[in-house]
């Protein structure tokens, strides 16, 4: 593992060494370059003394024409070039096998693909007869659908691996692997083996598999007929045999074919589907059929208590390893055990056992107190405390009762015969660890797993005297002290050490020169920790300080001026300050950067775009002024980027849209961005939180939302957190701070089930798009305190998963959709500042709402609403007939009644009309002729 890639004229300095057989340069970053170095300066008698060559993980090693080098190598035995790239090397065969004393060839996982099989097949059998170990594994692409045949001419091979290697579509393959006449270790697991196979495998007669020793056929899902596997017994020879995730539920009577092998040592049935329906045909197998086994494994299956039964008739005195983990067993645990007295390995974890351990561990005359080696019963319900007999198995290197509800007291007399322990996992019970102060205990241990156990407050001293532990895990386990200076000098091998959730405080010292191992993980968070951040050292994967008190700026991250190996670091919720530094070029393969909750100020420096391989960018809830950098598209791996509660400014940049396409969370909340939203966000089809609230952004609300798929698809309900594994050290769970339903909440466990859009808080105007009623899997939905307007669309009613619906503020207008009433999950409903008429739609979720929810719409009327709409104060009843009445009184009113109310009307009004204008003319003429008399 040195770094050779920078050395010029190495393969002149090494191969020219005069006695060197052996050459071991794995994961040099040996590059393409180097090859023509080879050519040019080996000669036949500078390297044909070396008999041994591992250049394996060097994945740019060839140039794409070129192995001739290598026949140079004339005496050469062993050559490992696996993870080396050949899919473009010509002709390599010839190159390789025609070595003259090469007997083991490794070829893992070297992109071989099928134009490699007629290579094969032109090499003539003297080439390759010597051969014996050949691993081709993990070359997916390997085989030609039908073509097995070069396999014939190495008649020397006793190791074939090909792991990996699709053989589906192979015509005859077992008749081709299995008639090699010296094969005794066949590895064909994953390899896509299925169910026509069969007929081939009892094909074969027992003279041409009766040599094999050891056969691999594990992950062939499909591999079983239901009703065979009658071709085992042609394997008389056979002592090793995995059969893990082969599904055997539906093959008849297997324990006899598998049980009655006669040399049959080690036997692997993890994750086969058996069940307990299997148990009379264990119990018909006598003891001396299954005698022999030495390694047992039934874990991952479906197997009750009734496999017990099988266990202790059988009577497998020889058993060294037995595996019943991930079953269905139940009650306490088979005092039987104590009577195997060859038993080194025992696994029950991860079934549904409880009761007290008193009983099982009572018996301590039995002959199982000196074999006994590993115990596991982690996360099973136990209650009680672990017995002090524990400290009497006297070879005990391995304890394991993590995850169950363990109580009481751990005291030294728990350890005082396990001077072997190597390995304690105490974790998730509710022991108490109580030891003198200077207590020195008789083990050293690798691993230390206390999480959740009760240390005292003191910090552990015992601790001390541990020299060769590399995890050590003592979270939440009650200590409030500082860290003592003897602590900081760890173990060389140290890779995992979280003392996270406790409150430990003080400074921390300069831990640049610590010893450990390449790639380890620190967790320091939720303490009390205070002052600056120190230097680390430089070959750390991932570091978290997050939830302490450290302030002062990062200048740590530069300090060195050296490239890092970190992959995550979390420095969230401290009181850090200062400008960001413009250093992120040594950390080029930083995945998680967390600075959130700080105090950080400035601009997001443009460096920040050399982490290429970022997928969680969380800068919230700090002080950073101007755009958002541009340079940011160059993360093009980015899954969320969390730039909330700060100062920026500008327009939500299209290359969010353009350039990021896995992005799943996008919260800019509360800054200062404005302009209208670019049509480029509808791209991305994995959003599934979209929070732009609290800005300036005008415009309307792009059509094209309808876009944004991950929304409409059904909520992932295996996988529930968004995480990423490709951590060197484990793997990393995100989380998000999302306003939710009125109140700012942590999401982390469930946060892939949340899908939310939140643009409430802006100067949006125009309808709401129709399209995103086609978000059916949106749970909450926030637009309010905007200036929208038009209608509530009838469709709205398609969001069947909402919990969390806010357009209040609005300007929207119209009545308030029936549709609204069929959204069952509705908690959350807030409508009110509007414009709505009419009734509020009724259903149980509505009118269980606070009449808040539709305040401020003065023509809104009905339940929960005090005011009451016209037809509640005055209801229509509806008669038999189906025509609307008044009261019971109008029944007689018909039709002709109208009709002849309205002829009625016309004739009276006419003849009122003409009577008064008969009575005008009749006053006007009297009129007239009193003037006449006057005036005469």
């Amino acid at each position: 593992m040195v770094n050779l890639s920078q050395v010029v004229n190495w393969p002149n300095k090494v191969l020219m060494l005069p006695s060197l057989i052996h050459l071991s340069l794995s994961d040099c970053r040996l590059i393409s370059t180097t090859t023509s170095q080879l050519l040019s300066m080996i000669n036949a008698n500078s390297s044909s003394q070396l008999i041994f060559l591992d250049l394996s993980w060097n994945y740019d090693l060839m140039e794409t024409h070129n192995l001739d080098w290598l026949t140079h190598f004339s005496s050469l035995q062993y050559l490992d070039l696996s993870r080396v790239n050949l899919s473009q090397v010509v002709n390599w065969p010839n190159k390789v096998l025609m070595l003259p004393s090469l007997i083991h060839l490794s070829l893992s996982d070297c992109s071989l693909i099928s134009t490699t099989t007629p290579q094969f097949l032109s090499i003539n059998a003297n080439s390759s007869s010597q051969l014996l170990f050949l691993d081709l594994s993990e070359n997916y692409d390997l085989m030609e659908p039908h073509n097995l045949d070069w396999l014939t001419h190495f008649s020397s091979l006793q190791y074939l691996d090909l792991n990996g290697v699709n053989l589906s579509q192979v015509v005859n393959w077992p008749n081709k692997v299995l008639m090699l006449p010296s094969l005794i270790h066949l590895s064909l697991s994953d390899c896509s083996l299925i169910s026509t196979t069969t007929p081939q495998l009892l094909s074969i007669n027992a003279n041409s598999s009766s040599q094999l020793l050891f056969l691999d056929l594990s992950y062939n899902h499909d591999l079983r007929e239901p009703h065979n596997l009658d071709w085992l017994t042609h394997f008389s020879s056979l002592q090793y045999l995995d059969l893990n995730g082969v599904n055997l539920s539906q093959v008849v009577n297997w324990p006899n074919k598998v049980l009655m092998l006669p040399s049959l040592i080690h036997l692997s049935l993890s994750d086969c589907s058996l069940i307990s329906t299997t148990t009379p045909q264990l119990l018909s197998i006598n003891a001396n059929s299954s005698s022999q086994l030495l390694f047992l494994d039934l874990s991952y299956n479906y197997l009750t208590n009734s496999v017990f039964h099988w266990l202790f008739n059988a009577t497998i005195s020889s058993l060294r390893t037995l595996n019943l983990a991930e079953n269905q067993l139940v009650g306490g645990i088979p005092k039987y055990f104590w009577n195997l007295c060859a038993l080194e390995y025992l696994t029950l974890s991860y079934n549904n056992l409880n009761g007290s351990l008193y009983e099982f561990m009572s018996n301590e005359s039995s002959c199982l107190v000196d074999s006994l080696q590993d115990f596991h019963i982690s996360n099973n319900r136990f209650i009680g405390s672990l017995p002090e007999s524990i400290g009497n198995l006297s070879n005990l290197q391995t304890l394991d009762v993590a995850q169950n509800s363990l109580t009481g007291v751990i005291t030294e007399a728990h350890f005082s015969n396990l001077t072997k322990l190597k390995m304690l996992y105490l974790y998730s019970n509710s022991l108490i660890l109580r030891f003198s102060y200077n207590w020195v205990p008789p083990f050293q241990l690798y691993s230390i797993y206390l999480s959740s156990c009760k240390l005292g407050s003191a910090f552990p001293k015992w601790l001390q005297s541990q020299k060769n532990y590399y995890q050590l895990y003592i979270s939440d386990a009650g200590i409030s002290d500082i860290i003592p200076a003897w602590f900081w000098n760890f173990p060389p091998r140290l890779t995992y050490l979280d003392m996270s959730n406790n409150q430990l405080h003080g400074n921390l010292p300069d831990l640049s020169s610590s010893r450990l191992d390449d790639f380890a993980s620190i967790d320091l968070s939720a303490n009390r920790f205070d002052g600056s951040i120190p230097l680390f050292p430089l070959n750390m994967a991932s570091l978290d300080l997050s939830n302490n008190r450290f302030s002062g700026p990062v200048s740590f991250l530069c300090k060195l001026n050296t490239p890092m190996l970190l992959e995550s670091l979390n420095l969230s919720n401290n009181t850090l300050s200062g400008e960001l530094p413009d250093c992120w070029t040594y950390i080029r393969d930083l995945i998680v950067l967390n600075l959130a909750n700080n105090n950080f100020y400035g601009k997001i420096p443009d460096s920040i775009s050399s982490l290429e391989s970022l997928q969680f960018l969380h800068l919230s809830n700090n002080g950073f002024v101007g755009n958002m950098p541009m340079s940011l598209q160059n993360c093009s791996e980015l899954i969320t980027i969390d730039l909330g509660a700060n100062n920026l400014f500008g327009m939500v940049p299209p290359w969010i849209g353009n350039n990021l396409p896995n992005l799943v969370i996008l919260n800019l909340r509360s800054n200062q961005l404005y302009g209208r939203l670019p049509l480029s966000l509808c791209r991305l089809s994995h959003i599934q939180i979209l929070d732009l609230s609290l800005n300036k952004i005008e415009g309307t609300i792009p059509e094209c939302i309808y876009n944004l798929t991950a929304m409409s698809h059904t909520m992932d309900t295996i996988s529930s957190a968004i995480y990423a594994d490709n951590i060197s050290r484990g793997s990393y769970t995100d989380y998000a701070s999302l306003v939710w339903k009125g109140r700012e909440l942590v999401f982390k466990n469930s946060l892939r089930l949340v899908k939310m859009i939140d643009l409430s808080n802006n100067k949006l105007y125009g309808e709401i798009p129709e399209g995103i009623t086609n978000l059916i899997e949106l749970v909450a939905l926030n637009l309010s305190r905007n200036n929208l307007s038009g209608l509530i669309t009838p469709k709205i009613g398609l969001l069947r998963n909402l919990q969390s619906l806010d357009l209040s503020g609005n300007q929207l207008y119209g009545e308030i959709p029936m549709s609204i009433s069929n959204l069952n999950f509705l908690s959350q409903l807030d409508l009110s500042a509007n414009n709505l008429s009419g009734k509020i739609p009724t259903g149980t979720q509505i009118q269980s709402l606070d009449a808040s929810a539709f305040l401020g719409n003065p023509k809104l009327c009905g339940s929960p609403l005090p005011n009451k709409c016209p037809e509640d104060l005055h209801p229509n009843y509806i008669n038999t007939q189906g025509h609307k009445k008044e009261n019971d009184d109008d029944g007689f009113i018909t039709k002709g009644f109208y009709v002849a109310a309205t002829l009625g009307f016309i004739v009276g009004f006419w003849g009122v009309c003409c009577i008064s204008v008969l009575n005008i003319r009749y006053i006007m003429k009297r009129l007239i002729s009193n003037v006449r008399m006057i005036l005469a």
